[in-house]
Parts: C-alpha cells; sequence; structure tokens
C-alpha cells in the first residue's frame, strides 16, 4: 500500500493524478447556469500515468477535462489524456541527439484558433485536439512552425492574428512567429537573446511585443535526471525587450530590471505618454526557489528552500508573498522603466477578458490562496472569492456576459480540486460581484492543472 505522505507534493492532495479516463451525461447543477453560457470549458494539466513519476509537476503527460453546458445545463463531462509521442513512450532526444518536437506532453493549456483546438506544452509542437477531447495528432501549421511552441500565446482581438513564439536549447533560442486570422503562419523571425532562458510567457499590446530574458535559464547538467533542467543563474541577468509588431522587424530595445523570474502575464498595454505597461506575477529569488523546490525543481546555486513545503507557506520571520501581481513601465523615451507592486497578497494565474488583450484593462483575476482574487487596476484594491474546506480553485477563465457593457459584465470559469480525494467541481462565479452564480457537480477527482479555454457554440470543425 502506498504511503501517500512520502509522496512528492505535486503527486499527492489536489495534485493526485487520475487512474483513468471518464465521461458522464446530465451533471447536477447547483444554482443557475446563465443561458449565455453555451459552450466548451476545456481545461490542461499534468496527469502521470499510474505508478509513473515524471520527477516535476510541470512534466507529468497531458489531461484534458472538458465540461459541456448549454441551455442552463451540464451536458457532459469528459477527461482525456493527449495522445502524443511522449505517451506511447518514445524519446524526446533521438539517438542522433537531435529534437523530436512531436514528443512532448502536451499539458500547459488548450486554445482555439480557426477552428482549430490545440493542446499546447512549450517544449515541442501543439498538438490538434477536437472538441470533444479526442486526439488528432501533432500540429505544425502546413509544415511552417519547425520550432517548439510557447504555451502561452496571444490572439490580438481586433486584427484576429494570433502571435506566439519557440523557445529552444541551442540557437535560436527565441523565434517569434505570426499566425493569420485564418490560421496561416505568415512570419517567422529570430529574436537575438544571450542563452536558452526558460521564457514561459511574453505580452502583446497594439503595436509591440514584450518580450522577458529572465535568469532561469537551462542546464545541461541537469538534464537526462529527470524533472526540468532549469535553475536560477543570477548572472544571466534580467531584462524587458519591446519588439515592433511591423513584418520583418527584428531590433529590440531591452530594459534592465531587478532580478525576478514571471510564468504569468497578466495583460500589456500602450499607455497616452507611448509607455509600455506591463503587469504580470513576479518572484523574486526567494519565492522562486520556494516554489520551484516544492513541485520538483532543482534549486541550483543558493540550495533548496525546504522541498515539500505546501505552496504558500512562507519561511518563518518572512512576511511578504512569494508571487505578487506587479507593474513594470517602459518608457521609450527616456529609456528608463519603472516598477511598482499592484497588490501585496500571493498571486498566481492571472486573467482578463481577452477582448482586451493588448489595451488597457481595469480587472485582472488571479488565483489567490484557495480562492479566486478580483483586482481593479485603476482604484488598486481587490476583492476575493475563497472557496471553503479542502477545496481549491483553478485557474479563472473570464466568459463576457452576450448583453454586457462592462468591463467585469460575465462570468469567472474555474475548476475546484480536493486535497481530501473527492469528486472535482467547475465553479462559476458573477464576474462583477465576485458571488456563486452556479456549482456544477463532477463525477470524479479534477487535479489541479494549468490553464484552460471557453469554447462558445458553434464550433466550426475541419
Amino acid at each position: 500500500m502506498i504511503d501517500r505522505a512520502t509522496l512528492p507534493l505535486y503527486l499527492r492532495g489536489r495534485f493526485a493524478p487520475v487512474p483513468e479516463e471518464h465521461g458522464a451525461a446530465g451533471l447536477t447543477v447547483r444554482g443557475t447556469l446563465p443561458p449565455d453560457l453555451d459552450g466548451r470549458y476545456l481545461r490542461n494539466g499534468p496527469n502521470p500515468l499510474p505508478g509513473q513519476d515524471k520527477g516535476h509537476w510541470f512534466t507529468g503527460p497531458g489531461m484534458l477535462h472538458g465540461i459541456r453546458l448549454c441551455n442552463g445545463r451540464a451536458e457532459w463531462y469528459r477527461n482525456r489524456w493527449v495522445r502524443t509521442r511522449e505517451l506511447e513512450g518514445h524519446p524526446f532526444i533521438r539517438e542522433d541527439f537531435t529534437v523530436d518536437l512531436a514528443t512532448t506532453p502536451a499539458n500547459t493549456h488548450v486554445i482555439r484558433h480557426a477552428g482549430i483546438v490545440l493542446a499546447l506544452c512549450e517544449v515541442g509542437l501543439p498538438h490538434w485536439v477536437t472538441p470533444d477531447l479526442e486526439t488528432v495528432g501533432p500540429y505544425d501549421f502546413e509544415g511552417r512552425l519547425t520550432t517548439a511552441m510557447t504555451a502561452h500565446p496571444k490572439e490580438d482581438p481586433v486584427t484576429g492574428e494570433l502571435h506566439l513564439f519557440g523557445a529552444g536549447f541551442a540557437p535560436p533560442y527565441l523565434t517569434y512567429h505570426r499566425v493569420t486570422a485564418e490560421g496561416l503562419l505568415l512570419d517567422s523571425r529570430p529574436v537575438d537573446v544571450p542563452g536558452p532562458t526558460m521564457m514561459h510567457d511574453f505580452a502583446i499590446t497594439e503595436h509591440h511585443i514584450v518580450w522577458m530574458d529572465l535568469p532561469v535559464v537551462f542546464d545541461p547538467a541537469l538534464a537526462g535526471r529527470g524533472g526540468m533542467p532549469y535553475r536560477w543563474d543570477e548572472a544571466y541577468g534580467a531584462r524587458l525587450g519591446i519588439m515592433s509588431r511591423t513584418p520583418g522587424s527584428t531590433d529590440v530595445r531591452w530594459y534592465d530590471i531587478d532580478p525576478c523570474y514571471v510564468f504569468h502575464v497578466g495583460n500589456a498595454h500602450e499607455d497616452a505618454e507611448g509607455r509600455i505597461v506591463l503587469d504580470a506575477v513576479r518572484y523574486d529569488h526567494f519565492g522562486f526557489q520556494q516554489a520551484w523546490t516544492d513541485i520538483g525543481g532543482s534549486a541550483g546555486p543558493g540550495g533548496p528552500v525546504g522541498p515539500g513545503r505546501p505552496a504558500g507557506v512562507r519561511e518563518p520571520g518572512r512576511s511578504r508573498a512569494p508571487s505578487v501581481l506587479h507593474r513594470w513601465t517602459l518608457d521609450p523615451a527616456t529609456g528608463r522603466v519603472t516598477e511598482s507592486r499592484l497588490d501585496d497578497g500571493e498571486a498566481e494565474f492571472p486573467t482578463h477578458d481577452e477582448t482586451f488583450t493588448g489595451r488597457p484593462n481595469r480587472y485582472l483575476y488571479t488565483v489567490s490562496g484557495d480562492g479566486i482574487a478580483k483586482h481593479d487596476l485603476i482604484d488598486r484594491t481587490s476583492r476575493a472569492h475563497e472557496t471553503p474546506g479542502s477545496r481549491h480553485a483553478g485557474e479563472a477563465v473570464f466568459v463576457p456576459a452576450a448583453d454586457g457593457t462592462g468591463e467585469d459584465e460575465g462570468w469567472l470559469l474555474s475548476l475546484v480540486s480536493n486535497d481530501d480525494g473527492e469528486a472535482g467541481e467547475l465553479l462559476v462565479l458573477d464576474a462583477a460581484q465576485m458571488s456563486v452564480q452556479a456549482l456544477v457537480e463532477l463525477p470524479h477527482p479534477v487535479p489541479a492543472g494549468f490553464h484552460g479555454s471557453w469554447l462558445p457554440e458553434p464550433v466550426h470543425r475541419r
């Protein structure tokens, strides 16, 4: 019998993987589902096969969870592994030491662009899946994508273009790509960075791309040991880069910043003075080391800060949260950057109304503690919905109301996981009031995961 107390943090409690694929129809709804919610909520996350330990939370094979909502009903729930070459046992590094971009866990995000649903993970190609979660196969945009693809592409709500990048272990370490609203990859450009930094996210504004070149880098000495071969390297430096979205442009203006790491961007925009404003979740050195060792990573120089310490538990005598909402303002006229904290509370998985991507937005939503927080970026205030007992909310995806006029008129969808092994639920919050609109009871536990999307009907299928 397995002693669960000895398992790594990422294999127990709310992180515990589920051993099987399931499906259920006619789910119980407590409260009232808005008629506007006609579509599918899909979320991705790591889910190792039974008995498997990949050595890090980030490396387990991807599993999609989906709920179909229609006419005030929750019609079905199902979960499916993304059927990748890695799941079949193929190695990422071939015998000739080349990389197989189709061998990826596909475990980080799921989006839809130009009618194609893609499961994403930044180390390889996306995987095309159906709206019912069945895997079609690796997707390379008709042979045009020859690098890995970020798990955090950005769709411009005005042009419909999809902006993305690929990060590599060897030069070019960073490549920018642009995909048309119709799904054609038109533009690929290498971007010069000094090394294989772990660039997980980036941002767009109306006229610019915002890069984050930060001091968590690939370490060949850690490769092949299981887990993630990255560590904090203070000597690498920390900087933000601004690149024009003009086709063909590769010049980047870099701004040095205080050392930090960013997993996830909230949003970015250009203000009235032409400055670039970037809002994201910032980790200082200690915060990164704490989070990284909790989920299986090597602490690198400086040593670990307590492997197995639950996320959010701070070092004695240290009052600051390990990850907080932060703002950088980059001024092209002066070449200067200013930094400020937006909130003192612990935060991760920032989201917003994506019709404001790249434009000024008032509200961000984050996972904070066990619940969901709403941040007013103008008033600099926040309010939270806390989940009760041993329940933990995941990333909150905003769905705008069809007839809404305010930025926060709509709903937040979040999959709730339980530390005690009970079945999960889909939490539906009124975003304006931060109150419970409905709870959809799921028939099985849902492990804590990463990112998801709301796919409204009608779904275009190819």
